[in-house]
């Protein structure tokens, strides 16, 4: 049986990886982060191996112990947890010792050159999962307005200039003024500090985004939160972005009356 390394994080990715995985017929050997990763995890793998935030030497004896050759990243890590709940090994202070800047991306990539040089090969963590990236074109039944239309585009704009800076990915609008733009809060935190009636979201990934690790995904906890928050459009850009529990979401959000679409890269399509 194939076998695959999972470096788990928060949400509900890790658990769907591993449930699409293993349908696949691939086993799966887990790392769980403490404080951060679904316990229930434990029942979608062959193995669990728990870890603190900071401890890359466990993380790459657990996969070398069980002849793992590839893995993917699967979930974040609170940033919170970075700042308050870190406890970086030896391994992980000489690591980090090394680098020039601690954005999101430089450490994600950092990690994995640090597995790789193990034998250790990081893979996209969209590997099996092609049927949830979000498609271009309409998600859900209601459409936006030529208005929101033009919020989406400012949107993605927006955003992608945030993602060249490496802040964040999200970012919230109305008539064409910025609300809310992602920090470190994550994207639900962010719509709920931009929350206005007939708000639009727009989420996109940064540019030049490694696809093995932080790829963009919304839940229905994404959706909820958006009906809380009274916002009318989330767009996602289509063929980067995981629509986690797909049919419970897009149900969900056509129950909410929210227009979700999938967006390309360059803009926003047309109505």
């Amino acid at each position: 049986m194939q076998r695959v390394g999972l470096i788990a994080g928060n949400g509900r990715f890790p658990l769907i990886f591993a449930h699409t995985a293993r349908a696949a017929g691939v086993e799966v050997v887990a790392v769980a982060h403490e404080g951060e990763t679904l316990a229930e995890l434990g029942d979608a793998v062959a193995h669990l191996t728990w870890v603190k935030v900071g401890q890359l030497q466990r993380i790459i004896q657990t996969f070398q112990e069980a002849g793992i050759e590839r893995a993917v990243m699967a979930g974040g890590i609170r940033k919170a947890a970075l700042l308050n709940g870190f406890a970086p090994d030896e391994r992980a202070q000489r690591f980090l010792a090394r680098l020039t800047t601690f954005g999101d991306d430089a450490l994600l990539r950092g990690v994995a050159a640090e597995l790789e040089s193990e034998g250790i090969r990081i893979v996209e963590s969209t590997l099996f999962l092609s049927p949830i990236l979000a498609p271009v074109g309409a998600l859900t039944q209601r459409m936006p307005s030529e208005a929101q239309w033009a919020d989406v585009r400012r949107g993605v704009a927006v955003a992608k200039a945030l993602g060249r800076w490496d802040i964040g990915q999200s970012v919230v609008l109305k008539s064409g003024m910025v609300l809310a733009v992602e920090a470190i809060e994550g994207t639900d935190a962010t719509i709920r500090r931009g929350a206005s009636p007939g708000a639009v979201v727009v989420k996109v990934s940064k540019p030049h985004q490694d696809l093995r690790f932080d790829v963009p995904a919304v839940g229905t906890e994404t959706v909820r939160v958006c009906t809380a928050a009274g916002v009318s459009v989330l767009a996602v850009e289509a063929g980067k972005t995981l629509l986690l529990d797909k049919e419970t979401l897009l149900n969900q959000a056509d129950a909410a009356g929210l227009s979700m679409v999938g967006i390309e890269a360059g803009g926003a399509e047309s109505e």
